[in-house]
């Protein structure tokens, strides 16, 4: 495996920043998951400009253009000789001092894995995922804005701590109004009466990738699809759930806090979503190699 640091590339043994990383010390950057299949890059823009936006959020100065890290992706992909694979690009602060203050990080750091990864076993896929409410609410988005997809990610990490402890996969977080909000790696869809709802981005949830993907897909399908608040009780009385991200994919819900949702097995506008998701993913995307020769 070969990893990209700043504009060098490293065998995994030697990949190393420095323990004076912001992003090391105290979470301080920015990153995306992204995915590619059949030698082309899903969505790879999408994800640049979410980067981008998070980092100027952030204040944080990208050393690349948008151009310059898309061309970096593609190289990393190419001398690893992937095809099929998950990456993982982060941008921290830089090396700075033991203090808080960014000023003293004088250049930010770039790194780009890419890699394979499976976050669900394949018949999760077939059989729909058991869920649980967690007690760990998701950060208020007036203290870390949700569009902000930083490296800081204790706040789901405790609530993943929960999901483990009750031997489920994955858990429900809610806002701190009660409103479900999103799962502690993915964004959550229910059906109800025939319509997709989706948590908007104000109550916590992150604007997924793949969320917005299977919104296009809806409207192709005519399958009614909008962001709407919901509780606990709106995924409990559900006709179907299922569950988006780039690592996750789509994958059915078929339980919460030991309530069957639906008929407790994956819905049909799930399994047509998720079978059109897996078409598109085949065909769209970025070249990792031109027609020419590198």
């Amino acid at each position: 495996m070969k990893i990209y640091i700043d504009g060098q590339f490293y065998d995994r043994e030697n990949a190393k920043i420095s323990v004076f990383d912001h992003g090391f010390l105290y979470g301080d950057g920015v990153f995306e998951g992204i995915r590619a299949y059949n030698g082309r890059v899903f969505r790879l823009d999408e994800h640049l400009r979410r980067l981008y936006d998070s980092a100027r959020a952030t204040t944080l100065n990208i050393p690349l253009s948008i151009d310059e890290m898309r061309e970096a992706v593609l190289k990393t992909l190419r001398l690893n000789e992937l095809n099929d694979a998950y990456i993982r690009l982060v941008v921290s602060r830089g090396v700075g001092d033991l203090g808080l203050d960014p000023r003293k990080c004088a250049k930010s750091c770039v790194i780009i894995i890419a890699g394979k990864i499976t976050l669900y076993p394949e018949e999760l896929y077939t059989k729909g995922l058991d869920l649980i409410t967690v007690s760990t609410k998701r950060n208020i988005p007036e203290a870390v804005n949700p569009a902000i997809k930083s490296l800081n990610y204790l706040n789901n990490i405790m609530a993943k701590i929960e999901a483990n402890r009750a031997n489920v996969p994955e858990a429900i977080m809610l806002s701190k109004d009660g409103y479900v909000a999103e799962c502690t790696g993915d964004n959550i869809f229910i059906v109800k009466n025939g319509e997709l709802l989706t948590p908007p981005s104000w109550v916590g949830a992150l604007e997924g990738i793949t969320k917005a993907v299977v919104m296009e897909l809806a409207k192709k399908l005519k399958i009614p699809a909008r962001e709407a608040i919901f509780t606990p009780y709106d995924v409990y009385t559900a006709t179907e759930a299922f569950l988006t991200g780039t690592a996750a994919e789509v994958i059915p819900v078929i339980g919460l806090d030991t309530r069957p949702i639906g008929e407790g097995k994956p819905g049909k506008i799930t399994k047509r979503l998720i079978a059109e998701f897996r078409k598109l993913t085949q065909r769209d995307g970025t070249p990792i190699r031109s027609s020419k020769k590198n």
